[in-house]
């Protein structure tokens, strides 16, 4: 069941994405929406206790994408999202961290208020930093 969920949710955000690499530059053509939504969908399918590290990091990593397509400044590290699924947050964090991470305006609230107990971060780029 866990690894059927991590690659649905990876094949989601590429099959879904649009990626293509015809060049020996990766080109990633973004359905920014459909994707977070699938990754998201595949993620919150499972059972709030069963929900694995790999698949919060799969749907943090699509929500990233939509964010940025959506224009979100990323530039302070912002959380993107209190509520990714059941008990997760995702926190933009540089890398290495800086002072700007340890703001409260620029961490996720409901992790910092015990209301969500896991977080994914992302570098500005949207590459895997950590999760607990």
């Amino acid at each position: 069941m866990k690894k059927t969920l991590i690659i649905g949710s990876i094949v989601a955000v590429l099959v879904l994405g649009g990626f293509s690499c015809g060049n020996k530059y990766a080109t990633v053509n973004v359905n920014a929406n459909a994707a977070a939504q699938a990754a998201k969908n595949a993620a919150a399918s499972v059972n709030k206790n069963t929900i694995t590290k790999d698949a919060a990091i799969a749907a943090a990593k699509a929500l990233f994408i939509k964010s940025e397509a959506n224009g979100l400044d990323l530039t302070n590290g912002p959380c993107i999202t209190n509520n990714l699924i059941a008990d997760w947050v995702v926190d933009v964090v540089h890398n290495p961290r800086t002072a700007v991470d340890d703001q409260p305006e620029n961490q996720c609230s409901a992790y910092r208020n015990g209301t969500a107990h896991h977080f994914v971060e992302l570098d500005l780029n949207g590459q895997f930093v950590r999760a607990e």
